[in-house]
C-alpha cells in the first residue's frame, strides 16, 4: 500500500510516524481541559470528542470519544472500528471537501499532554520469542536444556498487575525486595542492583470473549483492537530468588511502560508476515489461518543522566515464535474470559545476534559482559538511566510509528517504610530477613 496523502501538516513526510495510513488512538489533554480521545495525524492530534460533537463523526448512537479512554469505542466492535477509520480517512485526505470544518478541531502535539490510551482491565505477560527464551535458558540451564519441554508447544505466560501499567514518560523508582546472593545463606532486604528493561509488543484486546468458551486463533486475531510498545521493567536479582516454583511476582510489579498511541490492527495489516518455522508441530487449536506476525523494526535507546543516547538493541517483531492471536487463543483455552481493555505483553523480543538482544540480561550475558554506551558502559541499569523503545513498520513512502515508549529510573527510596507522619512506624521491617 502506498502513502495516503493528507492535507494535515507533516502527515505526508516520509519520516513521520503518523501518516494518514496510521491514525493511532491516544488520550490527550491541554492545559485546564479534561483528558479525552484523540487520533495522531502528522504533527497534530484530531480532537475526537469535538469532532463528534460537531457532527462530523457520527458512528454511534451514543458518544464514544468524550472519555479519557478508548474502551467504549473498542467495545463497539470491528464494524465500528472500520467505520471510524474510513470516516477519518475521508475527512483528512488531501482534497477533502470538509477540511475547513475539521481544521479547528486539530491540536498541536507540542501543547498536548498524553495519558494512558485505554483503561486496562487485566495484564498478562508472555514469553513468546524463541531467541530470548534460548538465551535466558542457556545462561541458567546450559545450551542443551535451554528451552523448557513445554516451550515449543504453547505460549507460556503469567498474570501481572494492571495497576503497574503506566504511560510513556512516567518515571519509576528502583525497587526494594528480597535478594539472595550466591555466597549468602539467607536473603537480604535491599534495593535491586540488577534492574532491567524488556523490549516487547503489547496487544490490546478490543472485543471480549464469553466465559467457558475458548476462541480460535482467527477469532482471537479479530478481537485485537491494536498494539502498543511495551517495556516490562524487571528486577533480575529479585526474580532469581522468587520465581521458583510459581514464576515472577514482585520482580515484575514495579512498572510496565506502554507507548501513548494504540496502532490499530487495520493500520498494520499491510505488514503481516509469517511466524518462524516450527520445530515441533503445534496442537490444532493453535493453528494460524494466515500470516499473523508483523514486520515492525524495533530499537532500544539508553540515555544516562545528563548524557546522550546510545542505541543498544535493534530487532524486529517478526521474531515472535507465537503471534498475539495465538497468545490470546491460548489464554481462553481453559474458559478464561477476556475483557475489553486486556493487555497482552509479547515477552522480550530478541533476534539471533548480540545487537538484537532485547534486555540487559542478554546484552550483558547475565552481567558478565559490559554494554558500551556513550560515555561509559553498563551491565544493568543505573540510577538516572532513561530507556526509550521505538517501533516502525516501513511502507511505500510512509512509515507506521508508535511514538516513543520511554521511562527514567530514579534511585531507590532511602527507607521504603519511612513516613513523615509516623503513622506506619509500627510496620517497619528489618533490613535483613
Amino acid at each position: 500500500m502506498a502513502l495516503i496523502r493528507s492535507w494535515v501538516p507533516g502527515a505526508n513526510d516520509a519520516e513521520s510516524s503518523f501518516p494518514l495510513n496510521n491514525l493511532p488512538c491516544g488520550v490527550f489533554s491541554c492545559l485546564g481541559e479534561a483528558p479525552r480521545c484523540g487520533v495522531a495525524i502528522g504533527d497534530m492530534i484530531v480532537d475526537m470528542a469535538k469532532l463528534e460533537r460537531a457532527g462530523l463523526l457520527h458512528i454511534s448512537a451514543e458518544p464514544l470519544f468524550d472519555k479519557p479512554f478508548w474502551n467504549a469505542l473498542m467495545a463497539a466492535g470491528p464494524s465500528t472500528w472500520s467505520r471510524m477509520r474510513g470516516r477519518l480517512i475521508e475527512l483528512l485526505a488531501e482534497g477533502s471537501a470538509e477540511a475547513r470544518e475539521v481544521a479547528p478541531h486539530l491540536v498541536s502535539m507540542n501543547v498536548a499532554q498524553l495519558h494512558l490510551p485505554f483503561r486496562i482491565a487485566e495484564y498478562t505477560d508472555f514469553y513468546a520469542a524463541r531467541c530470548h527464551a534460548e538465551n535466558v535458558g542457556t545462561m541458567f540451564r546450559g545450551a542443551e536444556n535451554a528451552l523448557p519441554p513445554n516451550w515449543l508447544h504453547m505460549p507460556i505466560g503469567y498474570n501481572g498487575r494492571a495497576s503497574s501499567v503506566v504511560v510513556s514518560g512516567t518515571e519509576l523508582r528502583r525497587p526494594w525486595g528480597q535478594v539472595k546472593h550466591p555466597n549468602e545463606i539467607t536473603p537480604q532486604f535491599s534495593p535491586s542492583t540488577r534492574f532491567d528493561f524488556e523490549l516487547e509488543l503489547g496487544a490490546v484486546v478490543g472485543m471480549p470473549s464469553q466465559p467457558g468458551r475458548p476462541v480460535t486463533v482467527e477469532e482471537a486475531d479479530a478481537m485485537i483492537f491494536g498494539y502498543v510498545l511495551l517495556n516490562d521493567w524487571s528486577a533480575r536479582d529479585i526474580q532469581a530468588w522468587e520465581y521458583q516454583p510459581l514464576g515472577p511476582f514482585q520482580s515484575k510489579a514495579t512498572a510496565t511502560t506502554i507507548s501513548p498511541w494504540i496502532v490499530t490492527r487495520a493500520a498494520l495489516e499491510p505488514f503481516r508476515v509469517e511466524t518462524p518455522t516450527r520445530q515441533a508441530a503445534l496442537l490444532p487449536y493453535l493453528a494460524e489461518p494466515r500470516a499473523m506476525n508483523y514486520d515492525i523494526a524495533l530499537e532500544v535507546g539508553l540515555t544516562p543522566q545528563g548524557g546522550t543516547e546510545t542505541v543498544i538493541c535493534r530487532t524486529n517483531a517478526s521474531q515472535l515464535y507465537y503471534s498475539a492471536g495465538q497468545q490470546l487463543a491460548h489464554h481462553t483455552l481453559s474458559g478464561c474470559a477476556m475483557s475489553t481493555g486486556d493487555l497482552l505483553g509479547s515477552g522480550t523480543i530478541s533476534g539471533p545476534d548480540k545487537a538484537s538482544r532485547g534486555s540487559m540480561l542478554e546484552l550483558s550475558w547475565g552481567g558478565t559482559e559490559r554494554v558500551m554506551i556513550s560515555g561509559g558502559s553498563r551491565s544493568f541499569l543505573e540510577d538516572g538511566d532513561q530507556i526509550t523503545l521505538r517501533g516502525r513498520a516501513q511502507g511505500d513512502g510512509y512509515a507506521i510509528g508508535f511514538g516513543d515508549c520511554s521511562g527514567r529510573l530514579l534511585a531507590a527510596l532511602t527507607d521504603p517504610y519511612a513516613r513523615e507522619d509516623g503513622v506506619y512506624d509500627a510496620c517497619r521491617t528489618p533490613r535483613s530477613i
